[in-house]
């Protein structure tokens, strides 16, 4: 009578199968995870029979407790509509997954050998690299901070490992911070008042000891302390509504300034690994860079429209005012006129007529002047009505033709943002021509490239800076360092665009914006370190 073979180490087979030869030379030899599974053709709960140390090594278990376990594996054999290799999820112990590539093979009728391993690793590696594409093209395309880094959020917690996540802002090191971006969470409306009373309770809170170190903390099994401090009572509610466990907080850092803080809630079972804490560092770079963007665009827009008021206070001493000045002098000359012993009725109707179209030149003027203040609403009535009713406006103060042109169809797929600053370089060219150009005639327009998407806006003019033997600069006031021009490079590029300005061959002035098309991107400035 034969003694029952008994299993390599770590292996595991039911008593009565150790006399297969084939069996056992599989499982003493095969170095990736190998089991022997029961189950009919087709089906999805086949049934460990025997596996080698391998495959319980994978699966996360003794071989032994294995043994009878359903496993998720497709069991096919020559099917053509099927890949050798295919992947599954598999729940480990721990409440951590696994992902599996593994292939089948029919070794007799009910019983398939599967060969798998675990590419966890890499389907991971994977998700993050996506997620980091995905990120670094909503920082590019989105014009709403707030939009990008929710856009952010969501793509880290779209990973495997992390529950959910927050993104947090420091405009000044003696404020609060603000929650700007936030995927996995409930109602988080109040979470910064929640947080200042924690904070004033004495709860430790390890996020602010990352800003102030500017470098990553990583707490392991985070939650269950939370929720057992009543220093962190006031965000219970908050805090126990994802399903984590353990905590990383990953500072913003560009151009060496802290200027928030990434916090990722791990799911129970995954542990934040050092590949892990390079994919939330790749992230930080992307938010970093996208509040330092907004930020420069503020300043940029800010100066702009300090740029605008000061124009704008000149045009109205230079128009505005003077006129006043001149009606006021009439109304003193026809005060005279009236006041004399035997006023001439023909010089006071002309005093009185001249008085008349001063005041109506006046008012036009203002109008001109409140309409650059307040252009009708982009978002309503989009670039082109807006451009329309300037340049009806233009015209009705100047002696100047102002031509609108764009296709009857044309769509415009940008922000309101990006719409008026390509109505204030308008607004801007057509300032120039009135004020330098001498011309007669201006041509405005606003069509899709020629080459492909994106949005082109030109105004050509007919003045005279197209005269090859003239220097063009003075008469436009556009030479590289005119800050109307700088202004308007300025408005382009921040949307990614290029303008150019210069003379025309044949007479006049052209100016030039084009915009590439959403998901062209903008530029972005990587950091300098953490």
């Amino acid at each position: 009578m034969r003694s029952e073979v008994e299993a390599p180490a770590g292996a595991a087979w039911p008593p009565g199968t150790g006399e297969d030869p084939v069996l056992r030379a599989l499982l003493a030899v095969s170095a990736d995870g190998l089991a022997v599974v029961d189950g009919r053709p087709g089906s999805l709960q086949g049934r460990l029979r025997a596996l080698n140390a391998g495959a319980a090594q994978i699966l996360g278990s003794p071989a032994v407790d294995l043994l009878g376990t359903a496993v998720p594996f497709e069991l096919s054999a020559g099917d053509p509509d099927l890949p050798d290799r295919r992947r599954v999820v598999w729940a480990a112990p721990g409440g951590s997954r696994r992902y599996l590539e593994y292939r089948t093979l029919l070794v007799e009728p009910g019983r398939w050998a599967v060969w798998f391993s675990d590419v966890t690793g890499t389907v991971r590696q994977q998700e993050r690299l996506t997620a980091i594409t995905r990120a670094a093209s909503s920082v590019a395309d989105a014009y709403s901070l707030r939009a990008t880094l929710d856009a952010v959020a969501r793509e880290i917690a779209m990973t495997a490992s992390i529950a959910a996540v927050q993104i947090l802002t420091l405009d000044d090191p003696q404020e609060e911070l603000r929650l700007l971006g936030m995927a996995g969470f409930g109602d988080t409306s109040d979470f910064a008042e929640r947080l200042s009373a924690c904070r004033r309770l004495g709860a430790r809170v390890l996020f602010m000891e990352a800003l102030e170190r500017r470098e990553a903390i990583v707490s392991l099994h985070r939650k269950p302390v939370i929720m057992a401090d009543p220093l962190w009572a006031p965000l219970h509610a908050i805090m126990d509504a994802p399903d984590w466990d353990s905590f990383v907080s990953m500072p913003l850092v560009v151009r060496g300034r802290t200027l928030g803080i990434i916090n990722a809630y791990y799911a129970p079972g995954e542990d934040p690994g050092p590949g892990s804490l390079a994919f939330l560092e790749a992230m930080a770079d992307h938010a970093a860079v996208a509040i330092d963007t907004a930020a420069l665009l503020a300043q940029t827009r800010s100066r702009a429209q300090s740029d605008e008021r000061r124009r704008l206070a000149r045009d109205l001493h230079d128009s505005v005012v003077q006129q006043v000045f001149s009606m006021r002098m009439q109304a003193e000359a026809l005060r005279a006129q009236l006041d004399a012993p035997d006023p001439d009725p023909a010089r006071v109707r002309s005093g009185a007529e001249e008085l008349s179209s001063l005041a109506a030149t006046a008012l036009a003027d203002l109008r001109g002047l409140v309409f650059e203040l307040r252009p009708l609403d982009l978002a309503e009535n989009g670039l082109v009505e807006a451009v329309r009713a300037h340049a009806a406006g233009v015209e009705a103060r100047t002696r100047l033709v102002v031509e609108v042109q764009a296709p009857d169809d044309l769509e415009l797929d940008v922000d309101v943002d990006v719409q008026e600053d390509l109505y204030r370089i308008v607004q801007e060219a057509l300032h120039n021509v009135v004020k330098h150009a001498r011309a007669t005639e201006v041509d405005v327009r606003i069509a899709r490239p020629a080459h492909g998407g994106g949005l082109q806006v030109e105004v050509v003019d007919n003045g005279c800076g197209g005269d090859p033997g003239t220097d063009p600069a003075p008469r436009r006031g556009a030479s590289q360092g005119s800050l109307g021009l700088v202004s308007m490079r300025e408005r382009a590029e921040r949307w990614g665009g290029r303008l150019r300005a210069g003379p025309r061959p044949f007479g006049g002035w052209r100016v030039e914006v084009v915009l590439p098309a959403p998901g062209g991107g903008r530029g972005t400035e990587r950091r300098t370190g953490r």
